[in-house]
């Protein structure tokens, strides 16, 4: 079975079009590609490549190895074998929350294989190491973050997808971010969990050379705006745009403006 298989790979927009550009969307943490349909079906002129992560949505379990994806270098060999699969120039790569990480750690090896980067919601190290980083967690919330996960997951799915998602008016948003995050396998759950928020990949953020954008949140729980101040100051070739989107999830709950972000960056090459 080919890794496009494996990985659930489906395509919207102008599906199949070679002359269209091209975006691959990847999801975070516990999700799957379905958080991205809300602003793929927004991006009408582009063609939209959509999969699901080891472990995640409908991905098939053979995809899952125990031991690689302990960490997210093991994701990266991931995304760099998927993208030499599928063999498009100029691919724009559009990684959501730790999508972004795994994306730079790719975009650093084979930067061959990417035409743009963009961040949606990104963090390079949820922990502070103030007063250099503000990350956002002490090392004891995020262990307890972590451990509460272990504990129960449907319990820890109830408590954590509200602050994630944000925008409390609308909390439908978050019941079904918590439906995902109980649908994952409890193991890769708790594993994937400790890669996500125990991963520091911020030496490779000053080796990046592909043009990079950074889309940042208003009011979101988990990254604070020093991240989007600090990745603009550490990337080579970088734009920082703060949303309007409040929370974690833009691409869901304000699909409309990161669509329109998405599809103005195409266009931009690291002129200032």
């Amino acid at each position: 079975m080919s890794l496009k298989n494996k990985l659930n790979v489906r395509e919207m927009g102008r599906a199949g079009d070679t002359d269209a550009p091209t975006f691959l969307l990847a999801h975070g943490y516990g999700c799957d590609q379905t958080m991205w349909y809300p602003a793929a079906e927004l991006m009408h002129d582009a063609r939209c490549i959509l999969f699901d992560w080891p472990g995640a949505g409908q991905a098939d379990i053979s995809a899952y190895d125990h031991v690689r994806h302990q960490a997210l270098p093991g994701y990266a060999d991931d995304l760099t074998a998927l993208m030499e699969e599928l063999g498009i120039p100029n691919l724009i790569y559009v990684g959501h929350s730790v999508a972004a990480s795994i994306g730079a750690l790719a975009a650093v090896r084979t930067p061959k294989l990417f035409g743009q980067l963009a961040m949606l919601a990104p963090s390079p190290c949820f922990l502070n190491e103030l007063p250099e980083y503000e990350g956002g967690f002490e090392l004891e919330q995020l262990n307890a973050l972590l451990r509460g996960l272990a504990e129960g997951q449907a319990a820890w799915s109830h408590a954590v997808a509200p602050m994630v998602m944000g925008n409390t008016d609308r909390p439908a948003l978050a019941q079904s971010l918590e439906h995902k995050f109980c649908q994952m396998d409890p193991d890769i759950a708790v594993r994937w969990a400790k890669a996500t928020f125990l991963t520091d990949v911020r030496p490779a953020i000053a080796k990046l050379k592909v043009p990079t954008l950074v889309l940042q949140c208003r009011d979101d729980a988990l990254v604070p705006p020093a991240v989007g101040a600090w990745l603009q100051r550490n990337l080579r070739i970088s734009r920082l745009v703060q949303l309007q989107a409040s929370g974690h999830c833009p691409q869901v709950s304000e699909p409309e403006e990161v669509a329109q972000q998405l599809l103005e960056f195409r266009h931009w090459r690291g002129q200032q």
